[in-house]
């Protein structure tokens, strides 16, 4: 692991309360956050500069930043609650998760958040599993478990919680979840969910109170593919939630596995579509999920904010000539109306990819980039996770 010498900067408290402020504003989702964090240099200085950029994106209206004693009350009741915020950046956030470019800034986990860093593997599938896919899950959960690798997944009913219930023994699970801590979805989890804070690790990026929602699942997903060194799929249909955590699994490069399923059962569609496709390893039993995961995990890599004393230019591209951006040379001005006439024509309410918009755009990598984040802070589109974009509705 990473030696003192490169161990994370300590947060002040003052930091911490003000990166849950920035974390919690409209507008700044993940992306966001790290390009504001790479220009200014700390989450006061984003904050401070935040009514002006937002003004420049087109917003006439104050942005709602969270207040301070409002974040402080947030952290004295997680604290009561026993749980723990954890800032990308932090020693203890999820080392995986931490390399992803998405990352989401703030988490809040209650438990050992040390399982938030181990070799583990996240297991997922359909709610309404089968008996023999229920089978199979408590047993490869259970060898995971005692083999030291923890069982990360979504508390949901089915697969999940068969997941979970199995790997408890040695309290090697981590269960991601789409509300806040103190929130049992399904409710008939209480006291599954309440052994995992136990034994294992709660996680989530929901701030307390929150119940969960349709667009929160995305963002639960995306814990589960990039906390884990691999994606254990075992009954998926074609269009599913856990397929949508199998194409974040493969967008973080991790191992894909399935376990396969009768073609006549629709629940098995999806997983056995990765498999036909040569996407994702056979599995059917604990070798073939040792074999496929690496043997070892990375070092923990500072943030981009952290890398470097040097401030980047500013993020919007537009304002000014690249003159004043110091290391951007024989970069031509461009006009921003036509940048965002052309970026905004490509766009909907239904995800794309980045990487699509950027390629069927005119312009260059780094002005669609500057312009979607700059539309983002507007509160015109949202980036979600898997590296895609969408509008917001109106």
């Amino acid at each position: 692991m990473t030696d003192s010498a490169n161990a994370p900067p300590v947060i002040s408290a003052t930091d911490r309360i003000d990166t849950l402020r920035l974390s919690q504003t409209l507008g700044v989702g993940p992306i966001n956050f790290a390009r504001l964090m790479t220009q200014y240099g700390s989450a006061g200085a984003a904050l401070a500069a935040l009514p002006g950029r937002m003004r420049k994106a087109g917003r006439r209206d104050e942005p709602v930043i969270p207040t301070v004693s409002r974040m402080t009350d947030e952290l004295e009741r997680l604290e009561k609650l026993g749980g723990k915020m954890l800032v990308r950046g932090d020693s203890d956030y999820p080392l995986l998760l931490s390399l992803v470019p998405d990352a989401p800034p703030v988490l809040f986990a209650r438990g050992d958040i040390r399982k938030l860093s181990m070799r583990s593997v996240g297991v997922v599938g359909a709610r309404n599993a089968s008996a023999a896919g229920i089978r199979i899950t408590e047993s490869l959960a259970a060898e995971m478990a005692h083999a030291g690798i923890c069982v990360v997944s979504g508390l949901a009913r089915g697969i999940d919680s068969a997941a979970h219930a199995a790997a408890l023994h040695p309290g090697l699970t981590v269960g991601a979840i789409a509300g806040g801590l103190d929130h049992v979805y399904p409710p008939e989890n209480a006291s599954l969910q309440q052994q995992i804070a136990e034994k294992g690790c709660l996680v989530t990026e929901a701030l307390l109170g929150t119940i969960p929602q349709a667009r929160h699942f995305p963002r639960r997903n995306r814990l589960i593919a990039g906390i884990s060194s691999g994606c254990l799929i075992i009954e998926a249909a074609l269009e599913s939630g856990t397929m949508i955590t199998a194409d974040l699994a493969q967008s973080y490069n991790r191992e894909l596995l399935v376990v396969p399923g009768s073609p006549l059962d629709p629940r098995s569609r999806g997983g056995n579509h990765l498999l036909k496709t040569g996407q994702a390893a056979l599995t059917e039993n604990i070798t073939d999920i040792l074999q496929a995961l690496p043997l070892e995990l990375p070092e923990r890599d500072p943030v981009p904010w952290q890398r470097s004393a040097r401030h980047t230019p500013p993020l919007t591209g537009f304002s000014e000539p690249p003159a004043a951006w110091g290391d951007v040379p024989d970069t031509a001005w461009i006009d921003p109306d036509l940048v965002q006439q052309n970026v905004r024509s490509l766009l909907s309410v239904t995800p794309v990819t980045v990487d699509d918009v950027v390629r069927r755009c005119q312009f260059s990598v780094s002005a669609v980039l500057a312009m979607l984040a700059e539309l983002e802070l507007g509160g015109i589109v949202e980036f979600v996770p898997g590296g895609r974009v969408a509008l917001l509705p109106n």
